[in-house]
């Protein structure tokens, strides 16, 4: 789980659940209101009807663009229960809970059920809509998902993490929320009790056992790496001998020896705040980890060219411990940007130095995150 101030991504999170009603009704009263709808008794007079739509939920149905769906009205949404999820298509903790979402939103749409992804962006490029349509086809999602790449959701959720998860019942109250990965089988129980106050019957009381493929599998259980950006803003444990340069072009050698969790580059890079670019052909990254599978945030060259690079693991290539965006000789290409799975180990999982050789200058290499 990461937040919006601290930028950190946790694998599994303890879950804070269980808003009671009442609490969440004054809860959204502070914070936006509650949207009731206005009468007339026939006498020009006004009286208040049953409440509808909360605030945060009405700021969902004012986002002016829309993937996968049109634009969602009120009335698509009374008398729903609805899941609104926060997510950013190039966290890795954003992507593992993603077999769940799709499952519910399958399982329970004739139940009453809407799914609504709010993609709201961690990097620059996932500010751009095609980029996020791009991810959607690629991940299958097919469930609406609104783009709130100026924060304004977000907002008013005041929400602070990636991924979260808010429940919110048929009067448009948030009744549940749930912050980072895991927990799947206490928030189906959850929306299979919401559906049951609104009325459903007859639905499967089972909870869904879905195995993720690909970045969508579930962590290890054995990760003692964190996750790592390379631009200057917020990188840590950077280990070549030369000084990580701000904004400018330097040439950089690898650390002989890292020590676990660090990291060092080779070749010729422009560090910028959320990413380093290749500026001459070749160039590597090196980084000592511990854990099963090793991801990299990457872009091709900011006009689009693709970049082809080499992996490899303890000087050798990764073989079967390939990940799925790299062949078992350790070669794969970087065509759009997007989080990329390069290492996941078959083997005993320790520490191992994990180099990365990119045979195309322009690439921008974002930030490692493990599993």
């Amino acid at each position: 789980m990461k937040t919006q101030a601290q930028m950190e991504r946790t694998p599994i999170v303890v879950p804070q659940r269980r808003i009671a009603a009442p609490l969440a009704v004054a809860l959204l009263v502070f914070a936006s209101g509650v949207i009731s709808g206005l009468a007339d008794d026939g006498s020009g007079a006004t009286v208040a009807s049953t409440p509808q739509l909360s605030g945060p939920l009405i700021s969902v149905l004012e986002t002016p663009q829309w993937l996968n769906t049109k634009p969602l009205q009120p009335e698509d949404l009374r008398e729903k229960v609805v899941l609104v999820n926060f997510w950013t298509y190039s966290c890795i903790n954003s992507l593992r809970p993603l077999p769940n979402l799709k499952g519910w939103a399958a399982k329970y749409k004739d139940a009453g059920l809407v799914v609504i992804g709010v993609h709201t962006p961690e990097f620059s490029f996932e500010r751009d809509p095609t980029n996020v349509s791009n991810a959607l086809h690629q991940l299958q999602v097919t469930f609406p998902v609104a783009i709130d790449s100026n924060f304004r959701i977000w907002n008013a959720f005041g929400n602070k993490y990636w991924p979260a998860q808010y429940f919110i019942d048929k009067r448009g109250q948030i009744r549940d929320h749930h912050f980072g990965e895991g927990n799947y089988g206490e928030s189906e129980h959850f929306i299979q009790e919401l559906l049951k106050e609104n009325g459903a019957a007859g639905s499967d009381l089972s909870t869904l056992r879905i195995s993720g493929d690909g970045v969508e599998a579930g962590p290890s259980g054995d990760v003692e790496s964190p996750e790592t950006y390379i631009g200057y803003r917020l990188t840590e444990r950077f280990a070549s001998p030369e000084r990580l340069a701000h904004d400018s072009q330097r040439a950089y050698s690898p650390p002989v020896r890292p020590a676990l969790n660090q990291w060092g580059l080779g070749g010729s890079w422009n560090d910028g705040p959320e990413s380093a670019v290749l500026q001459t052909a070749p160039g590597k990254i090196v980084f000592r980890f511990h854990s099963r599978d090793l991801h990299l945030v990457l872009g091709p060259t900011k006009d689009g060219k693709p970049i082809r690079f080499k992996v490899s693991v303890e000087g050798s290539a990764p073989g079967d411990n390939c990940g799925s965006d790299c062949a078992v000789d350790g070669t794969g290409k970087v065509q759009e940007p997007r989080l990329y799975q390069l290492i996941r180990q078959k083997d005993q999982i320790e520490d191992r130095t994990f180099e990365i050789e990119f045979l195309d200058p322009g690439v921008q290499v974002f930030a490692f995150t493990f599993g």
